[in-house]
């Protein structure tokens, strides 16, 4: 009879490296906090940490119960690394993936002197999942509190917004679960986030250095060693972010702007001051729909006029991984490994209009603000929709009027948006809906069932759901506004032909309500991401997205991961109104939390209880009698 995993003879050493988590993870938040931040900060995360442990371990526990044999995808990693734990470095052409998570596996388990078998195998994601948690609140961190430069005087803390974004990173669903089995998604989210860890302690500096530039493009590589997708979030994302760096290190001189006649000479004038770095680029709830065409113009100009520049200081490293990665495409006859002939790289524009309906469900607790209480906040931006500021029309030509008006008229801008939305989507729908063989052939999946109850029966329903995309885009976008009325940054990047700016003046205010109680939180945690880290998001993640095939909730695990890394905090605050102390700031996070562990144990309960067998037509048993289970 099989001994179980807990009496294997190297347990010993495998409680030692388990327990390095929360050791590490306690002295790394006292290093980081010192004497500024919440003296009890550390425990706060050790306490949070060990928790997502305990959780992860049950999880794994119940796994190797009910679970022991390797199940699905696992039929072809588990024996992959078992081969390499061998010694033998064979290849199963079935694998579509670089063999990262068999590497640093075997090397965990090597060092730790326990075998390669199943459980500890899955083991590894299962100690996996409480690092992610912890670079998740790094990143989290270093996110609301940038520039700091290592100045001792200005030291970062830990807020508690950052813990439980980190937490409930941690507690993603699709993420969590795949913490008991042997799959590459755990590590290749931890890798990634590690290396935009780093990238966020790198845009804290006008200048890198060249070890941390070296380590920039191991971390890359690394990323890319996972998973071959990753270099949408290693390249595209943070390098495009490191190029928006780049820009703004230039810091030109401001100057007075002058008085316009003709429009020649506005477009002139904030082409020059754009090609110089002074670029367009305002916080995510001051930006309306022209903001964001003013600020794709300004980063594409000042990037091209200042490449040389750029390019030696801050994304060489981001290149080389350019580079690397199309050796290797070169040199593998295609960018996926093994089977290509099952993922063929195929135009599925589809894949965005389906990524917002699941973080809606995802994060339906973040969306209750703006759903429950749109007329509070949204008072002070439909007030900025139908009064936009106006400049001096004196002496303008009649060109440079029009140019104004029609740049300044967001209402109408709104409204084209949201009608321009729908009809894409619908073109989308009608053009571009594919349905991959695997997705309707494996009833195991969710997303079978997703398919064959919505777009698979009845057409109508396709384009009935039109207005569901847009709606929960929408609620995305507005979830990484934040509230109106949150503390706000000084608008540094605000150069526009629609907002006169001259030499010298003051930040403007960041809220329409200053009163007492106004600021629920710490006003770092509830700013908002900048218009181009956004812009860059969305592309990064449509590249990912439209060149895969096949639907999988897997697949929307990274873009989803930063999309919430970006939320801001959200103070349960409404202005002029006598109850808003009664509102904890934490309601919304700790829904957060509730929802997923509810999801969690359902997805979980039905995983292990609800096994099912395929049968042939005739009713005998298929896929050799396997037992077959629901799951992402």
């Amino acid at each position: 009879m099989a001994s179980s995993p807990e009496l294997e003879p190297s347990f010993t050493l495998q409680l030692i490296r388990y327990g390095l988590i929360p050791i590490i993870t306690y002295l790394f938040a006292l290093r980081w906090v010192g004497n500024h931040g919440d003296p009890h900060v550390g425990s706060k995360i050790f306490l949070s940490l060990t928790a997502i442990g305990v959780l992860s371990r049950k999880w794994l526990s119940i796994v190797t119960d009910h679970v022991p044999e390797p199940y699905l995808d696992e039929v072809f990693h588990i024996p992959q690394a078992q081969v390499y734990c061998d010694g033998r470095y064979d290849w199963d052409d079935k694998i579509t993936t670089p063999p990262g998570l068999y590497v640093l596996t075997i090397l965990a388990n090597k060092l730790s002197g326990v075998p390669c078998s199943a459980y500890y195998l899955r083991l590894f994601n299962q100690e996996v999942i409480s690092y992610l948690a912890l670079i998740a609140i790094i990143a989290r961190i270093r996110f609301e509190q940038p520039q700091t430069g290592g100045d001792p005087r200005f030291p970062r803390q830990y807020s508690t917004y950052a813990i439980w974004t980190g937490i409930n990173i941690a507690l993603f669903p699709v993420l969590f679960f795949f913490s008991g089995l042997y799959y590459t998604d755990v590590i290749s989210t931890f890798v990634v986030l590690l290396a935009y860890a780093n990238h966020l302690g790198r845009v804290d500096q006008d200048k890198t250095s060249w070890t941390n530039d070296i380590y920039t493009v191991f971390l890359g590589l690394l990323a890319l060693f996972m998973r071959q997708t990753n270099i949408f979030w290693v390249v595209v994302y943070m390098g495009g972010l490191e190029a928006v760096r780049g820009v703004k290190t230039l810091r030109p001189k401001d100057v007075t702007t002058p008085a316009f006649t003709t429009l020649s000479q506005q477009l002139k004038f904030y082409a020059w001051r754009y090609s110089i770095g002074d670029i367009h680029d305002p916080p995510l709830n001051r930006t309306f729909p022209i903001d964001l065409v003013f600020c794709a113009i300004s980063i594409g100009i000042a990037a091209i006029c200042n490449i040389p520049t750029i390019v030696r200081q801050r994304i060489w490293p981001h290149l080389l991984m350019l580079g690397a990665f199309i050796g290797f495409v070169a040199w593998n006859g295609g960018v996926v490994l093994g089977d290509k002939s099952n993922h063929v790289a195929t135009l599925h524009l589809a894949q965005m209009l389906y990524i917002w309906p699941l973080f809606a469900f995802f994060s339906a607790p973040l969306f209750l603000l703006p759903l429950v209480t749109p007329s509070m906040y949204y008072m002070h931006y439909l007030r900025s929709l139908a009064s936009p500021k106006k400049t001096s029309q004196h002496n303008q030509s009649a060109p440079l009027k029009l140019f104004h008006q029609l740049g300044s008229a967001h209402a109408i801008h709104s409204i084209l948006v949201v009608v321009a939305a729908l009809a894409v989507a619908a073109l989308i729908v009608k053009s571009n809906t594919l349905i991959h063989p695997f997705t309707l052939a494996d009833n195991r999946h969710y997303m079978f069932y997703v398919f064959r109850h919505t777009i698979l029966k009845a057409r109508w329903i396709r384009y009935a759901l039109v207005p569901v995309y847009v709606l929960c885009a929408w609620l995305c976008w507005s979830t990484l506004q934040g509230s109106q009325f949150s503390a706000q940054s000084r608008q540094e990047w605000a150069q526009t032909p629609l907002i006169e700016k001259t030499a010298g003046s003051k930040p403007q205010s960041g809220s329409g309500w200053d009163g007492p109680g106004a600021y629920a939180i710490s006003p770092t945690e509830s700013i908002p991401p900048s218009a181009s880290t956004v812009l860059i998001l969305f592309l990064a993640t449509a590249l990912s997205l439209v060149t895969a095939p096949l639907v999988e909730p897997r697949y929307f695990i990274v873009p989803w991961v930063f999309w919430r890394l970006l939320v801001p905090a959200r103070p349960w605050v409404l202005p002029r109104l006598s109850w808003e102390a009664r509102i904890p700031r934490w309601l919304l996070p700790l829904l957060e939390t509730v929802w997923f562990l509810l999801i969690n144990a359902v997805t979980m309960y039905i995983f292990v209880t609800r096994p099912f067998y395929w049968r042939t037509p005739d009713g005998e048993l298929a896929d050799e009698g396997r037992v077959q289970r629901f799951m992402w």
